[in-house]
C-alpha cells in the first residue's frame, strides 16, 4: 500500500486523494456475520399453553338515525317531518339509549350549510358523538 506524505522530501509526492475502504467492507463483514447468526433466534417463538375460552361476537348493532334536510330546509327524523324545536329534545333521547344510535346525515345539495352546521351543533350538545353523511357517488362528479 502507497501512502501520500505531507512533506516535500519525499520527492514531490501528493497527498493520495482515494478513499480506502477496507475498513468500511471490515466493519460490514462483521455486521453481515452478526445478522446471520441472530435472524435465525429471532424466528423462534414460546410455546405456550394458552387457555380456551368460547364467546360469540356482539351482534347487537347500534341502531341508525336517518336525518334528512330538503332544500326548503325541512327537517326528517327517520322520514317523519320534525320541527326544530322538537330536534333537541330527540337528540337527547336518542343520545341516552345504549348502544348509542348513529346519526346519518342526508341533505339535499341546495341545502344552507347553515341548517346543517346547526344540525351538527344539536347533535353535539345533545351527547351524540357518531355521525355521518349520506352521499349518491351515482351523481359524484
Amino acid at each position: 500500500m502507497a501512502f501520500g506524505s505531507f512533506n516535500d522530501q519525499g520527492g514531490g509526492q501528493q497527498p493520495m486523494s482515494e478513499i480506502n475502504v477496507t475498513p468500511l467492507v471490515d466493519v460490514m463483514l462483521v455486521l453481515v456475520i452478526i445478522f446471520i447468526i441472530t435472524a435465525p433466534l429471532l424466528t423462534h417463538g414460546i410455546k405456550i399453553d394458552l387457555p380456551k375460552a368460547a364467546s360469540t361476537a356482539n351482534p347487537e348493532k347500534p341502531e341508525t338515525i336517518t336525518l334528512s334536510l330538503d332544500a326548503e330546509g325541512k327537517v326528517f327524523w327517520n322520514g317523519e317531518a320534525v320541527k326544530d324545536e322538537q330536534l333537541p329534545a330527540r337528540m337527547a333521547e336518542a343520545a341516552k339509549q345504549q348502544p348509542q344510535p348513529e346519526l346519518h346525515l342526508r341533505a339535499d345539495q341546495n341545502t344552507r350549510y347553515q341548517k346543517l352546521a346547526e344540525i351538527m351543533s344539536t347533535a353535539r350538545n345533545a351527547g351524540l358523538t357518531k355521525l355521518g353523511f349520506i352521499t349518491d357517488p351515482a351523481h359524484a362528479r
